[in-house]
């Protein structure tokens, strides 16, 4: 099968070209891990980063084994609907520079389909599980990769124009992830508590690091998608990088606005962060060839169709944690589709073999070319629907796919990896803690940390060993902000940003020895039990079940304040 040349390396510059782009491109998936665990809470971060890190090791196995092979495999057998050849990824020295350049660069975008779905099922799906899907979505993305980007692939030989992925790696990831978070259902207490109550991000700092890392790993992403710089390539890696800079720009300060003019004035760090990686994913299937004044228009669309998605969905009560269905199923949409209108053929669209595009509505008043983007869509599409369907059934009646509602509420670091020094047992559903000794085997020290930390660690150490089948303690298990118990003291003064300083700075004060917790220090409450598994429910907050009542330590500060301590 004779390939064009927009897909092969002519020259050693080439070659590293795409090899360079594709280590910009693996850096994605810190700055993916980053984003998912600063967006859930602190008890599953750990969990999520793992999961990151199974998407690239599973993934990656099962991409080379099968994954290549029927995305680009051209032995005889390929067909306009799949690959044939190339199982196993191996080149003799004749072919091994493009061959292993190739996978190489596919197998960064593989790996990036299969991440974005980890944001839709965060906190709530079984790490086994999420194993054997980062293994299976390995062939939902190769098929359309086949049908847009490879030689013979049906949509390709239509004209269809996807530079960088919108349709194989953001459609199909932001899809999956609609059907994973719907088989899954909203994670506990998300729609059934206080708008107050709901699960706050655990690090906003996190979240916005990763997505400065997928902002710089984008331009990787877009730019190496021109498969080289020599000839007239390097002009088109050019315009990528421009389009990608300014579609980015147009949609984080559309997401900036946006909060402030419907948040109350607030700059919302998700409506900043959705909008401009749904920039990114907007300008992703033109980059190449569409024009700075195109690639702004295209930013703004994106972040208004993402934040508005991410929101929608809110309203029908889908829980998807991270926004991965506005940002990368309906942003790809969009991108797909804004090619069929603005699009415009010159010169440098033969440097990437480009001849059977069209140019769009805007420009020719014709529809053909859009009529291909939307049946790209719809294919897309249809065929993610089905696939992840079957293949998250069958993990879900084989393996499980949900964690159960008292793992959930303990969170997947201390369920799945052990993390703060204990540990939940699945036989005997109870936590226990890999510290405790022969002499005090149900004792935890807990020593002084600044306000951030104990936060950060309240999920992650709970106490002694204790059954799940009692015990209930609040969210806030580790610490209370100090306020004053006067009835005199005004509630908005007792709320007011001094006031919550003062409070904080006394409480710095006062707390000077360690709290030690010990066996008679803890009590079963004597609450009504829920018909719901039979967990304790205490005054309309998350319960932990197999997390004990603990004790209260009260303090008096020099301005008479009392802190309370558990």
């Amino acid at each position: 099968m004779d390939v064009p040349n927009r897909f092969r390396i002519e020259t050693l510059d080439d070659a590293t070209w795409i090899l360079t782009c594709a280590f910009i491109i693996f850096t994605m998936q810190s700055g993916f891990g980053l984003l998912e665990s600063g967006s859930v809470t602190v008890k599953n971060e750990v969990n999520i980063m793992m999961k990151n890190a199974v998407d690239v090791m599973f993934g990656g196995l099962t991409f080379w084994m099968v994954g290549y092979g029927l995305g680009f495999g051209d032995e005889p057998g390929a067909n306009p609907f799949c690959g044939w050849g190339d199982f196993f990824v191996h080149a003799n020295s004749s072919e091994l520079g493009w061959t292993y350049s190739k996978f190489f660069f596919q197998s960064s975008f593989a790996t990036t389909a299969t991440t974005i779905v980890s944001g839709s099922m965060a906190e709530r799906t079984r790490l086994d599980a999420y194993i054997v899907f980062s293994m299976l979505n390995t062939f939902i993305f190769c098929i359309p990769a086949h049908w847009v980007w490879a030689p013979g692939g049906w949509l390709y030989e239509m004209g269809v124009i996807d530079i960088a992925g919108a349709g194989p790696v953001h459609l199909v990831g932001g899809v999956t992830g609609l059907v994973a978070t719907l088989m899954l259902k909203p994670r506990h207490g998300r729609f059934t508590t206080d708008k107050n109550e709901q699960p706050a991000m655990g690090s906003p700092t996190n979240a916005i690091l990763g997505m400065f890392m997928l902002w710089w790993g984008w331009l990787g992403f877009n730019c190496g998608s021109t498969f080289g710089i020599s000839g007239l390539k390097w002009k088109l890696a050019a315009r990528s990088a421009v389009t990608t800079t300014l579609a980015s720009v147009a949609g984080g300060i559309v997401g900036t606005m946006t909060s402030y003019i419907f948040k109350q004035r607030r700059f919302d760090v998700g409506y900043t962060i959705n909008g401009i990686l749904g920039s990114l994913v907007g300008i992703t299937a033109s980059c190449a060839l569409a024009k700075p004044w195109e690639a702004l228009v295209i930013g703004v669309c994106s972040s208004l169709i993402t934040n508005g998605v991410c929101e929608l969905l809110s309203k029908l009560k889908i829980d998807d944690p991270v926004g991965c269905v506005g940002t990368h199923a309906a942003s790809g949409m969009f991108s797909l589709l804004a090619s069929g209108f603005l699009t415009e053929k010159d010169e440098l669209t033969d440097a990437m073999q480009l001849d059977r595009i069209r140019p769009g509505l805007v420009y020719s008043g014709d529809f053909r070319q859009l009529g291909i983007q939307a049946l790209a869509v719809v294919s897309i599409c249809g065929w993610t629907v089905v696939t992840s369907v079957v293949f998250l059934k069958l993990i879900q009646v084989t393996v499980g796919l949900r964690v159960s509602l008292e793992e959930e509420i303990i969170g997947a670091d201390i369920v799945e990896h052990a993390i703060g020094g204990v540990f939940y047992n699945k036989k005997t559903r109870m936590i226990e803690s890999e510290q405790a000794s022969k002499e005090e085997p149900d004792i935890i020290r807990h020593y002084d940390q600044p306000i951030a930390t104990m936060h950060r660690r309240q999920s992650h150490v709970y106490g002694r060993r204790f059954s799940t089948q009692s015990g209930s303690c609040k969210d806030s298990l580790h610490y209370q902000l100090p306020v004053s118990l006067s009835d005199e003291v005004d509630v908005s003064e007792k709320n007011s940003p001094l006031t919550l300083l003062k409070n904080i700075m006394n409480w710095c004060k006062t707390r000077k020895n360690p709290v030690l917790f010990s066996p008679k220090d803890y009590v079963t409450p004597n609450l009504p039990i829920s018909h719901d598994n039979e967990i304790y429910d205490l005054q309309g907050n998350l319960p932990y079940p197999s997390i004990p009542s603990c004790k209260y330590v009260e303090e008096t500060n020099r301005d008479n304040i009392t802190v309370t301590y558990v």
